[in-house]
C-alpha cells in the first residue's frame, strides 16, 4: 500500500491540517516552521501501530508538551471572534491529538483504508492510566472501495469492536489499556494485520551521528542486509550485501565517483564482520577506514546506504538529509533521493532550498513551502479542502 494523504490536528505547531502524499514529496522552510512535527506526526502514526505510542509522547514530555499550543482569539479571515478562545481553539474544543492516514492498495484497487486516532488526557473518573499519560480514546479502520465505507475496527476507550472473517462486527477487545492501540492489539486480524505491517515497515533517518563513537565507524556483524537501520549501525553489512550478495553496485559507484571523482568504495570480503573504506586518487595505496573518514564522507555513504539498499522499505522518510554535507554533494543527493522513489514512497523535508531545487530539476516533483501563520504550520498553495491548487 501507499500513503496518498495525511490529516493532523492538535500537535505542537500545527493546529490541522490535511494534505497530499505523492510518490515523492518534499517539503521545504526555514527553522521554527513546523517542518519537522509534520515529520514527526508520521511517527507517530508508526507509534501507534507498534502499540508504543504513549511511550513515544512521553518521550517528548508529554502531552502537556504536544498539544497545539499556539493562535490567537481571530476567526479564520483574521477579524476578532468571540467563538475563539485565547489559546486558539474554539470554545467547546478539548485538547487532542488527532491523527488520519488514508492508503491505497497498489494491486487491484480493492482495499484503501483509512485508519484514524484521537489522544487526550485521562479523564478525572478512575481510569487505567497515569494523570498526565496519553490516552489513546478512540481509532478506527475504514476499508474504501469504489466510494463506499466499511468500518473494519472501532475502538471506543477500553472496548474494540472489528469485523470477523464473515464480515460480521463482533466485540474483538474489552480491557484496553489507555496506552495501548487496538491497530496493534487486533492485529492477528488481516486487514488490520496489513495496515500495521505497513505502517511498522516505514524507516525514518533523521541524520547520522559521525562522531568517533557513531555506528556508522564500526563494522557490522556478518548478516545480510536488505536496508538500513534507522540508525545506520548495518551500513557496512548494506554495502556488503549489495556487492557481495546482490552482485550489483552500479548506483552505488556512480554516487560514489559523482560525490568523490577519483576515488573507490573498497568492500573487502566478508568474515565474521563486514566493513569498507575509501581509496582516494591522492593516495592510491592506501584505504581509508570508516574511522578515518570526514563526517560529510561518512554521511554521505550512510544516505546512500538508506536509498540504494537491496530491498527498500516502503516509505523512507528523511529529515535534513543535507546536515554535515558540503554544498556541492545536494545535487548528488538528490539524484540519490529521486532513484529511491522509484522503488520506494519517499518523503522529504529539508531548510535547504538548494536540495529542494535539485530534486525538483531531477524528478519536476514541485517543493511544498512549509510556513508558519497565527493558525499555524500550513503549505502554501493547499486548499482547505485538502488539495494542492495547482495539482
Amino acid at each position: 500500500m501507499t500513503l496518498t494523504a495525511v490529516d493532523i490536528t492538535g500537535y505542537r505547531s500545527i493546529r490541522k491540517i490535511r494534505f497530499p502524499v505523492r510518490q515523492l514529496t518534499v517539503l521545504v522552510g526555514g527553522n521554527g516552521v513546523g517542518k519537522t512535527n509534520l515529520y514527526r506526526s508520521l511517527e507517530l502514526l508508526q507509534a501507534a501501530a507498534r502499540g508504543t505510542l504513549a511511550d513515544e509522547i512521553a518521550r517528548e514530555g508529554g502531552l502537556g508538551s504536544i498539544f497545539w499550543a499556539g493562535g490567537k482569539n481571530l476567526s479564520p479571515d483574521g477579524s476578532f471572534d468571540p467563538m475563539y478562545r485565547t489559546d486558539g481553539y474554539r470554545k467547546g474544543e478539548a485538547n487532542k491529538l488527532k491523527l488520519e492516514a488514508s492508503f491505497a492498495d497498489l494491486g487491484d484497487g480493492s482495499f484503501d483504508p483509512t485508519y484514524r486516532l484521537e489522544v487526550s488526557f485521562p479523564p478525572k473518573e478512575a481510569v487505567a492510566a497515569f494523570p498526565g499519560e496519553a490516552q489513546i480514546t478512540t481509532e478506527s479502520l475504514d476499508w474504501h472501495q469504489r466510494g463506499k465505507a466499511v468500518n473494519l475496527m472501532d475502538r471506543r476507550n477500553a472496548m474494540a469492536w472489528a469485523r470477523d472473517a464473515a464480515g460480521r462486527r463482533e466485540q474483538a477487545h474489552d480491557d484496553l489499556l489507555a496506552s495501548d492501540t487496538a491497530l496493534s492489539a487486533l492485529s492477528g486480524r488481516s486487514e488490520i494485520a496489513l495496515v500495521r505491517d505497513s505502517l511498522v515497515a516505514w524507516r525514518f533517518f533523521h541524520g547520522f551521528r559521525t562522531d568517533v563513537e557513531s555506528p556508522l565507524r564500526r563494522p557490522s556483524r556478518a548478516v545480510t542486509a536488505p536496508s538500513l537501520a534507522a540508525d545506520g549501525s548495518n551500513l557496512a553489512a548494506v554495502l556488503a550485501t549489495l556487492h557481495h550478495i546482490r552482485g550489483d553496485r552500479i548506483d552505488l559507484d556512480r554516487a560514489v565517483e559523482d560525490a568523490f571523482p577519483g576515488a573507490e568504495l573498497v568492500i573487502p570480503e566478508v568474515g565474521e564482520y563486514a566493513s569498507f573504506g575509501m581509496r582516494y586518487p591522492e593516495m592510491p595505496k592506501r584505504v581509508f577506514q570508516p574511522h578515518e573518514l570526514s563526517d560529510g564522507t561518512l554521511q554521505f555513504l550512510a544516505l546512500a546506504g538508506a536509498l540504494l539498499s537491496y530491498r527498500l522499505p516502503p516509505f523512507i522518510a528523511l529529515n535534513e538529509p543535507e546536515n554535515s554535507l558540503h554544498p556541492n554533494l545536494l545535487p548528488m543527493l538528490a539524484r540519490l533521493i529521486v532513484k529511491a522513489a522509484e522503488r520506494s514512497q519517499v518523503w522529504v523535508v529539508t531548510h535547504a532550498r538548494d536540495l529542494a531545487d535539485a530534486i525538483a530539476a531531477e524528478s519536476g516533483v514541485l517543493p511544498r513551502e512549509v510556513v508558519r501563520t497565527d493558525d499555524g504550520t500550513w503549505l502554501e498553495g493547499l486548499g482547505n479542502l485538502g488539495e494542492f491548487v495547482d495539482d
